[in-house]
Parts: structure tokens; C-alpha cells; sequence
């Protein structure tokens, strides 16, 4: 496990870091899995690919079959993320379903689950970040392997699995934010870490050596790329996804699936 922190702690390629787990994960009996980070809602719920990072290893099938309307919305995995913390066994999923506690539409997203391959498994969510993130990772098991299996490795190796997926996720949520989607120029980076510093308008025109007139227009252009209504959201969001005082992450060709979150 040492070996794994190592590399895991040392490496600041989000790439390397998900190969790095996925490969670790196989020994424990796990080959496929999604990670979700989404570092900044705006409502329960409300995100859109620009605020999610994702990272998948069960193909695209997977994740735009889960991702269809219809069963992203009645997802139980999602619902249950959003108010706790900790491991949820999958054997969790299949009491609620036997005991009458899912609605139709949620029996309809395990099954679908089922269909694709996805029997066994557990989802660990990750919190401790800020109220509005959202983080988790799903850990499917290899066929073969039943839901009571899966639920004998977790029994003996609750701590190990807990402490390496922790310890991923926060390196990775350590790094800039990756995203494929507009980026901010950096002309609005410098306006939004200039209003991070607490300058208004006027400071900033005059450190830049700009009108006032030109520096609005970058605040709005860089609300605009943020998809948010306010100057204040703008950076907080940039700052969440650490998009501002640090590096600009390019987008490179074989980057993992980054789309909106799936269950």
C-alpha cells in the first residue's frame, strides 16, 4: 500500500493517477470504475459538464446508458450521495428494491445496471470538501464475482480499500480542475484573481492598465464561460475548481471520459 501512496502522492497527471488506481483496484477484485467530483453546485442537483470530472473505466456504453434523462434522475446511488458519507454496498440496493423502498423508476436504473454488467459492486462517497461538492467513486466487481463476495472483500479489507480511494481522490481533487469544455482566457483569469484579491473594478482597471469599461467585459465574458450569473460565483466556482492561481490543465488527446456525473 506505501508503494501505491507513493507513486499515487507524487504524480500530479490525473491520467497516470486513475491508471495507477484502476490497476491497484484489480487486485482487490474491481475492474471497472467511475469517479465523480463535481467541486461546485449551484443547487442540489443543477450541474453540467463544465462542473463534473469524470473518470471511467467500464467503456462509454456505461456511462450514456446511465446517462439518459430518465434514469440519471432516478438513480438511487445519486439520491444517496447526496446526503451521506462513507461505503454503500450494492447488497444495500438490492434490501431497498426487495423491500418495496425504491420506486419503479429506481428498481428500472438496477436493472439496467444489471443489463450492463454491473451486478456487484460498492460506491464510496466522499465528503469533508464543501457543502456544494459532490465526490464518489463506484468500484465494480469482475464478473464471476457475486454481491456476497463483494461484500466478504469489503469485510476484509475495509481499511486498505477506504484509505487508497480516499487518498486518490484527494489528490486528485489537489490538482487543477481538467475540463473540455471552454476554458477561461487569460484575460478573465486575471480579472477574477484580481477580484479573489478583494480589487474592485477601478483597482483592477488600473493594475491591468485597462477601462473599466474592458475589465466588465471580461467579467462577463468569464461569467459567461462559467455559466453563472454573478461575478462572485464566477470566482468562487473558479477557485473550487482551482482554475484560478494555478496552472491551466490543457485537454489531451486519451484523457478519461470527463462527463457529466453518472451513478
Amino acid at each position: 500500500m506505501l508503494e501505491y501512496l507513493e507513486r499515487v502522492l507524487s504524480s500530479d497527471d490525473i491520467d497516470q493517477i486513475w491508471s495507477c488506481h484502476c490497476e491497484t483496484m484489480r487486485h482487490y477484485g474491481f475492474d471497472r470504475l467511475l469517479y465523480g467530483f463535481v467541486p461546485f453546485r449551484t443547487q442540489l442537483r443543477k450541474f453540467d459538464e463544465s462542473d463534473a470530472l469524470i473518470l471511467n473505466s467500464h467503456g462509454p456504453l456505461y456511462v450514456d446508458r446511465l446517462g439518459e434523462p430518465d434514469i440519471f434522475v432516478a438513480n438511487p446511488i445519486l439520491h444517496w450521495l447526496e446526503s451521506h458519507e462513507g461505503p454503500l454496498l450494492w447488497s444495500q440496493l438490492n434490501e431497498w428494491a426487495s423491500a418495496g423502498l425504491l420506486s419503479q423508476s429506481g428498481r428500472r436504473v438496477l436493472e439496467v445496471k444489471h443489463q450492463l454488467g454491473a451486478t456487484a459492486g460498492l460506491t464510496i462517497s466522499f465528503g469533508g470538501l464543501s457543502k456544494r461538492a459532490l465526490a464518489w467513486i463506484s468500484l465494480c466487481a469482475m464478473p464471476g464475482l457475486s454481491q456476497a463476495d463483494v461484500d466478504r472483500i469489503w469485510d476484509r479489507n475495509r481499511q486498505e480499500l477506504t484509505v487508497l480511494n480516499a487518498a486518490t481522490h484527494l489528490k486528485i481533487t489537489s490538482l487543477p480542475f481538467p475540463s473540455s469544455v471552454t476554458q477561461l482566457t487569460a484575460r478573465q483569469r486575471e480579472v477574477l484573481e484580481w477580484v479573489a484579491d478583494g480589487k474592485t473594478i477601478a483597482d483592477i482597471a488600473e493594475l491591468m492598465g485597462l477601462t473599466t469599461a474592458t475589465v466588465e467585459k471580461h467579467l462577463r465574458l468569464a461569467r459567461e464561460t462559467m455559466r453563472v450569473d454573478t461575478t462572485v460565483q464566477a470566482t468562487v466556482k473558479a477557485l473550487l475548481q482551482k482554475r484560478l492561481f494555478y496552472p491551466v490543465v490543457p485537454v489531451r488527446a486519451g484523457t478519461p471520459s470527463r462527463q457529466p456525473p453518472r451513478g
